[in-house]
């Protein structure tokens, strides 16, 4: 199996630069396909000069560095090395053999995968993770040559892979019904690693003092995350209940503003005076990011558009709240008033009146703390897999039978 991954690589660490939950994806999905037996290759673009060639992640699952271009490209400029980044791949395929599947991840991957489907003529499978008409919805406008190579690649697509039924019908009511078919492969979480543990523990790995209430916020320091509605909320909790509340904010600059927007957040808290309140921290790996979220008595998660929100689902199984945005993937994952809150709109005062309203009551937060665990444990890569290798089955034969 083929998997394309051009703007952004499964070996680097979530939360800055244009790495994201799209990359934990790609590394345990891909990876837990690997250990059913299937042959993976997951092809990156080399984003700096001394890469490998190729990474052995696990047996049945390498990383490929494909050179395209110069190292250091912004995003958006990726598109314009598509195709030595395609012709890098064929080569590889020349020499190894064409595979029985591809799978691009984003667009910019589709963009590959369209061209491939057709030079080898093998099943070409899509996941979008975001796209354009979503996210032009929630307020943040792309280009209009992305949208047209979206519909070309909707239309290529054998098999379209969403996160939830909410992303299903989005999808269908913004780009109507594709030519292939729509598979839910809802991504899930490493369960042990993000799981329930000792709160004053935790607090101590981290150094916050056992005794302030704690909001977390992690994710990438862009306007799609919400950084910004996360410090005007703790603002206001702060103002109006005159609780002593913390707010850590664990990510890094993302994109071509990212180091502008960073700077924006860190002006914000000094206009709104919470400058002693908010700490902005490194990303974070995985072993010890879920230290952080065990920390928190909520998790903040104010996305203008998420297709899925893997931070919520590492949240609530380590059995936390979450505070979220009423959008995509949230919808399905946080059940309002039983896991957490959804939030309509992006007024920060909503949230910090959800905030408060958890904070105000141990009941109620530890009521929804157990419907987390339980709700997320629904969520593992194991079955996610299983789905996905059951879908690839179903293409490859019914392209041979097509072709028969």
């Amino acid at each position: 199996m083929a998997i394309i991954s051009l703007h952004t690589s499964p070996l680097l660490q979530p939360g800055s630069g244009d790495s994201g939950g799209m990359n934990v994806y790609v590394r345990e999905l891909v990876s837990s396909l690997s250990q059913t037996g299937l042959d993976c290759v997951t092809f990156t673009r080399a984003d700096r000069a001394g890469l490998p060639p190729e990474v052995l992640v696990e047996p049945n699952h390498r990383v490929v560095h494909v050179e395209a271009g110069p190292h250091h490209l912004p995003k958006e400029a990726l598109a314009d090395v598509s195709d030595r980044f395609c012709a890098g791949v064929m080569a590889w395929f020349d020499e190894h053999g064409p595979p029985d599947v591809i799978h691009g991840n984003y667009w910019l991957s589709g963009v590959v995968g369209h061209h491939l489907k057709h030079a080898l003529d093998v099943p070409f499978v899509s996941t979008f993770h975001t796209l354009a008409r979503v996210k032009a919805e929630g307020g943040d406008p792309e280009p209009e040559w992305r949208d047209r190579a979206e519909a070309e690649i909707i239309q290529c697509s054998d098999a379209i892979c969403v996160s939830c039924v909410e992303e299903e019908e989005q999808f269908r009511r913004l780009y109507g019904d594709p030519s292939g078919r729509i598979e839910i492969i809802a991504p899930a979480v490493e369960h042990a690693l993000f799981a329930p543990g000792d709160r004053t523990g935790a607090r101590r790995a981290i150094g916050v003092d056992p005794d302030v209430e704690l909001i977390l916020f992690v994710g990438r320091i862009q306007p799609l995350k919400g950084p910004d509605v996360a410090i005007r909320a703790l603002a206001e909790v702060r103002a109006t209940s005159g609780r002593d509340v913390r707010l850590i904010v664990v990510g890094g600059a993302s994109g071509r503003d990212g180091d502008d927007e960073t700077r924006r957040a860190h002006d914000l808290v000094v206009e709104l005076g919470v400058e002693g309140s908010v700490e902005f921290v490194a990303p974070q790996p995985h072993h010890i990011l879920s230290t952080y979220y065990r920390a928190a008595d909520v998790v903040i998660v104010p996305s203008r558009s998420e297709s899925f929100g893997l931070v919520a689902l590492e949240a609530m199984a380590c059995g936390i709240p979450v505070v979220a945005s009423a959008v995509g993937g949230l919808l399905s994952l946080v059940e309002d008033g039983v896991t957490g809150r959804l939030i309509p709109g992006r007024d920060p005062a909503r949230y910090a009146e959800a905030i408060v309203g958890l904070l105000d009551d141990d009941g109620a937060r530890s009521a929804m703390a157990e419907a987390s665990v339980a709700k997320a444990s629904r969520y593992t890569w194991r079955a996610a897999a299983a789905r996905l290798r059951r879908l690839y089955s179903e293409i490859v034969v019914r392209d041979l039978v097509d072709c028969a």
